[in-house]
């Protein structure tokens, strides 16, 4: 085992060292992260900084399973269920929109979302005093069409 001088800081490190202790220099080929700008080992698949995706799954080993689930129960499900569903009933964004402002003291619009516990409260209290209304109003219209509930 031989010593080598860092590039970086200066610091001796074993030559079988894949990168620095002292400032995190890599000995390895990098290549940088498209969506933070780290660098990151070049046969890396997803970034370690912000743990993102930088390459194609296809590309690379087929059998990389990744699980960003925070349940371990979910683990088994995460490799079989397609990543790209939705989970939530679809709603119209301008129908919750025209309801809230015209029906929103009464609760129409939770109606339209399916929440029907919040939307007896807001027929209670006459959309939460007004201020529910207004709040909901604004979240409404600042929502993607269509939007998932």
């Amino acid at each position: 085992m031989a010593l080598i001088k860092c590039p970086e800081c200066g610091r001796e490190i074993s030559d079988n060292a894949s990168n620095c202790p002292g400032c995190g220099y890599t000995f390895t080929e990098t290549k940088f992260c498209r969506h933070c700008g780290e660098k990151i080992a070049v046969d890396s698949v997803v970034c370690t900084k912000c743990g993102r995706q930088v390459e194609d799954m296809s590309s690379k080993n087929p059998h990389i399973i990744i699980n960003n689930s925070s349940s371990a129960s979910a683990s088994s499900t995460a490799s079989t269920s397609n990543s790209n569903y939705i989970r939530g009933k679809r709603k119209d964004k301008w129908v919750a929109l025209i309801l809230c402002i015209f029906l929103g003291f009464f609760g129409a619009h939770k109606f339209y979302e399916g929440k029907t516990g919040m939307g007896i409260l807001y027929l209670f209290t006459m959309g939460l005093f007004g201020i529910g209304w207004i709040i909901d109003i604004i979240s409404i219209a600042m929502k993607p069409n269509p939007y998932y509930v």
